[in-house]
């Protein structure tokens, strides 16, 4: 809840509601539960994340409910597909998520942003808060994110997911384990109170 999320829910959002919501998106989402330990297609995650929705919805955090994967949405003839749509009770709206497996791209907000106009118009009830949008993405630039939600009307956020908490092989024996941290941290403390 500390970290520094990107997001526009401030300057589109009333209070409490830009509040809650920044409470309940995550700027990392650890997704290791699914077993993934190589670079996949998005589609794979997502499929992936259905077959273990129960800890997905853990993962996202308290009052997530499972709407839809691939949620059909329609304008002029065309249809156009959510990954995941998903609602929060707290915040009494819906969350669209999408998810990209590279880099985060300026154009995610857009297509975001246009996908909760649909949602907002066709599918929102009178009694729920404006949907929400959340890009997960396996990397981003925060100042191309900063840049791309700026002038972007609807409630969109970007998180990165990270697919294992271990890690590379090449790396685990160049950094301490945690007795030696632990080690570290007692004796920093011991020095500060002298």
């Amino acid at each position: 809840m500390l970290t520094q999320k990107q997001h526009n829910f401030k300057t589109v959002l009333p209070e409490p509601l830009a509040t809650q919501a920044d409470q309940t998106m995550k700027d990392v989402y650890t997704l290791d539960f699914l077993g993934i330990t190589k670079p996949v297609i998005e589609l794979e995650i997502e499929q992936r994340m259905i077959k273990k929705i129960k800890d997905v919805l853990l993962e996202l955090g308290y009052g997530f409910s499972f709407i839809a994967n691939q949620y059909k949405l329609q304008l002029g003839g065309n249809d156009y597909y959510v990954d995941l749509l998903l609602y929060n009770r707290k915040l009494k709206a819906l969350v669209a998520i999408e998810l990209k497996a590279g880099k985060f791209k300026p154009e995610y907000a857009g297509k975001m942003n246009f996908y909760l106009n649909l949602l907002d118009e066709n599918v929102r009830e009178e009694s729920e808060n404006p949907s929400i949008g959340i890009i997960m993405c396996s990397e981003r630039n925060h100042l191309e994110v900063e840049y791309a939600l700026r002038g972007i009307q609807k409630p969109v956020g970007v998180a990165e997911f990270k697919l294992t908490k271990t890690l590379p092989k090449e790396l685990s024996d160049k950094l301490p384990d945690a007795k030696q941290l632990e080690a570290q941290i007692f004796k920093e403390i011991s020095y500060e109170e002298v």
